[in-house]
């Protein structure tokens, strides 16, 4: 499969990490520098699921574009770059409070907004079978031809997926030509009432036209298509963690349904991978192996 979208390095700071200005020297309990992007986390999790996984992704020549390949190839991921037109490599600091409540992100947008429809030729995607879209507006020109381009892919045989992740404009610009060349969108909660504007997840759902398969917090999962919908838990697990969820959530649900299984089961799987994901800092470090699944 293909995941076209983020690569950046995460930098994760955890203790007394709310800045007070006038040089205050603050101290911290820990710090790891490890991959992020949403399109990363959801390759690195497809390829520690089994699947044949490669990335498309613009990435600087610099220390963080080496994190971001190093990282990618020792989880098994082919990465293939956009130009990255001498720009610097994305990245992300996100700062955890002790005891873990909230967080915020800072991020360096560098390559991200890089790539373009054109980079995903028909050649690329005559040697996939399954296109997932990630992170799509922290990547505007991506977005306003990723309409044309799953059309192209569903005139190949390609299936297409995508998570959009939030809208900083909170406009979702073209996302209904977008949804209507779309096979199985992946939002979570917040996203699905933003972009429809409706009162209700179940509502929102049925008003796209495609299958829905929906984050839902600790609650696990919920999805619609055409003819059935279903729940799934997560489950219950020592939280230390939980940046990426959503993305091995994403990788849960499109292993097992690329190879071959139900909708309600990779479901399942979806829910499962997602929580399992939480159980180490980063995105990466716990990600579900077949067997957990």
């Amino acid at each position: 499969m293909l995941v076209v979208g983020d690569a950046n390095p995460d930098l994760v700071l955890r203790g007394d990490v709310r800045p007070r200005f006038g040089q205050v020297e603050q101290l911290l309990t820990g710090a790891d520098l490890v991959l992020g992007g949403s399109g990363s986390i959801t390759a690195a999790g497809c390829a520690r699921l089994g699947l044949r996984t490669a990335m498309l992704a613009a990435v600087g020549d610099d220390v963080f574009g080496r994190v971001v390949r190093s990282e990618l190839g020792e989880r098994g991921v082919t990465l293939l770059e956009a130009e990255s037109r001498g720009t610097p490599t994305g990245l992300s600091v996100i700062l955890t409070p002790d005891g873990g409540e909230g967080r915020a992100i800072l991020t360096l947008p560098g390559t991200i907004p890089l790539l373009r429809p054109a980079d995903i030729s028909d050649d690329l995607l005559g040697r996939t079978r399954h296109v997932h879209v990630s992170s799509l507006y922290l990547q505007p020109e991506l977005a306003d031809g990723l309409a044309g381009v799953f059309e192209r892919a569903h005139k190949l045989g390609v299936t297409t997926s995508l998570d959009t992740n939030w809208d900083p404009s909170e406009q979702w610009s073209s996302i209904a030509e977008i949804l209507a060349q779309t096979d199985v969108f992946l939002p979570n909660a917040a996203e699905l009432l933003a972009i429809t504007g409706a009162p209700a997840p179940e509502e929102a759902a049925r008003s796209l036209g495609t299958t829905v398969v929906m984050k839902d917090g600790e609650r696990g999962a919920r999805a619609w298509w055409d003819g059935g919908e279903c729940a799934a838990a997560g489950l219950a697990v020592e939280v230390v963690d939980t940046i990426g969820a959503g993305d091995s959530f994403n990788a849960g649900f499109l292993a097992a349904r690329l190879g071959g299984r139900s909708i309600e089961e990779s479901v399942r799987w979806a829910a499962v991978a997602g929580s399992l994901s939480t159980r180490a800092a980063g995105g990466t470090a716990a990600q579900a192996t077949p067997a957990d699944l």
